[in-house]
């Protein structure tokens, strides 16, 4: 995660919490708090990205040959099962085709036979029987040919699943290769795709757990599992397409667009304090009010923040010696307020 997205998201985490200071108590009275402890742990930056769900398996479906499309029998969305016949070719050009090289295998069957007797009666030279055989494999190779492109101008469902494009119309000029339906298969299941610049994709392995979160199903977080890391970076974008296997997302939506947050195994040791201590969040610039060793004193502490784990923020630097620091009531401090520590 670059410096700008750490700022932006510990910004976003800690408006909410109190961080514009409310009027103050009268001056004579200590101000009651709340007090946490400061705690130094082995704790994984986590690694944030956004990123759309989908079935594991996206298969484009498409014509071996060029022609007219004749029909498309299934539409965006809809379930299908293997076997089922989707779309096909127009066929009477094909077809004409079939029966053109079908013919002229028959023919040339017939020529070799004819020649063959006329070897027989030493009336033929074995040169033209040998003509007459390969002019019967040639008919018959351009036959089975006919025939595959013919198997091939009918899509049909090489799994089950549900159709996720479509991308021609009955009457439109298809090329060969060319996508014409995009199936989706969740045979191998429901994955999470997001792309990672490469200094989060180093500390990303498989197996590292994950926690997908998407805007559509706002208070429901997804459990998942690192299962793929690209190996070589997208040429144009120049970042690593990680996979998170989702399965309890089966029976969501392709194509929601949602956050994924992936904890590396790779720890190091952190300072780390509620995320309601945190005051003025400015980026990676921050202010905490810490306990003085009287217990009776706030003194604030400029504080650089890294980033966060849950519902704690990890301190970079400003916390050196310090052993606890306010939670509720930080609002209304300034620095030397005169204390009372709430249970």
């Amino acid at each position: 995660m670059n410096r700008l997205a750490i700022a932006s998201l510990l910004s976003l985490a800690l408006t909410g919490c109190g961080r514009i200071r409310s009027e103050a108590p009268p001056a004579s009275d200590a101000v009651p708090v709340r007090v946490a402890a400061v705690s130094v742990e082995a704790v994984a930056r986590p690694v944030t990205a956004t990123g759309t769900l989908g079935p594991k398996e996206e298969v484009p479906l498409s014509f071996k040959i060029g022609g007219v499309v004749g029909r498309v029998l299934v539409d965006e969305g809809q379930p299908v099962r293997a076997g089922d016949t989707l779309a096909a070719l127009d066929l009477s050009e094909i077809d004409a085709a079939v029966t053109r090289a079908r013919s002229a295998a028959e023919k040339a069957g017939r020529d070799l036979a004819r020649a063959q007797r006329l070897y027989a009666d030493t009336v033929a030279t074995l040169e033209q029987v040998q003509d007459a055989q390969t002019g019967r494999d040639v008919a018959a190779a351009e036959l089975e040919t006919a025939l595959f492109n013919r198997r091939y101008a009918v899509i049909v469902a090489p799994a089950s699943g549900v159709i996720l494009k479509r991308a021609a119309e009955p009457g439109q000029l298809a090329q060969a290769g060319t996508a014409v339906l995009t199936l989706g298969s969740r045979a191998r299941g429901t994955v999470f795709r997001a792309a990672l610049a490469d200094r989060d994709a180093v500390r990303v392995a498989l197996g590292d757990r994950a926690v997908v979160r998407f805007d559509a199903l706002p208070g429901r977080d997804f459990s998942g599992t690192v299962t793929e890391i690209a190996a070589a970076a997208d040429p144009q974008t120049g970042t690593f397409r990680v996979e998170v296997a989702m399965p309890a997302a089966a029976g969501l939506a392709s194509g929601l667009v949602g956050r994924v947050d992936v904890t590396p195994r790779a720890a190091r040791r952190a300072t780390m304090v509620p995320v309601e201590a945190v005051l003025e969040a400015d980026g990676s610039r921050a202010s905490v009010f810490a306990l003085a060793p009287d217990g009776r004193h706030a003194l604030r502490r400029s504080v650089t923040v890294g980033f966060l784990a849950g519902d704690r923020v990890a301190v970079l630097a400003g916390l050196e010696g310090v052993t606890q620091v306010v939670t509720d009531g930080a609002a209304y401090l300034d620095s030397g307020s005169v204390v009372r520590v709430r249970p």
